[in-house]
């Protein structure tokens, strides 16, 4: 019996300490199985999302100091900025979505879609990045 118990609180003790595990380092320049690459293709959308984040903030203020300049009816950046934001991102959802189809059902299409994902945020984070830096002189 007592062997039973350790065996229980090991397994037990492995199932709590398993969700950490999720966080250890990775690495994705040599990731080898689908797990990893799932996993760093998600890490890749979480950096490309905090970026374009960061940026868009930086955008809205730029619209906003735009909009500042102007009165009445000539005012509306800001606003048609985040009208273009919220299309952009049903937009890259959608898009996403479906190129997980390619794997429909399978391990690779949370890769596939979090590939997407990421690459089309850092193109989104570069248009973004053109407005806060302003018109080319």
């Amino acid at each position: 019996m007592p062997m039973l118990r350790s065996m229980t609180v090991l397994v037990f003790g492995f199932l709590i300490i398993r969700p950490a595990l999720a966080d250890d380092p990775v690495d994705c320049d040599n990731a080898m199985d689908q797990n990893t690459l799932t996993r760093c293709a998600g890490l890749d959308f979480e950096k490309a999302d905090a970026e374009l984040n960061k940026v868009w903030k930086q955008a809205r203020s730029a619209a906003e100091a735009a909009d500042a300049e102007y009165a009445g009816a000539m005012k509306g950046e800001a606003a048609a900025l985040l009208k273009a934001q919220r299309g952009w991102i049903a937009y890259r959802d959608g898009q996403c979505e479906l190129a997980g189809f390619e794997a429909r059902g399978g391990s690779m299409e949370p890769m596939l879609v979090n590939g997407c994902l990421a690459e089309m945020t850092k193109a989104r984070t570069k248009e973004l990045q053109a407005i806060v830096d302003g018109p080319a002189q």
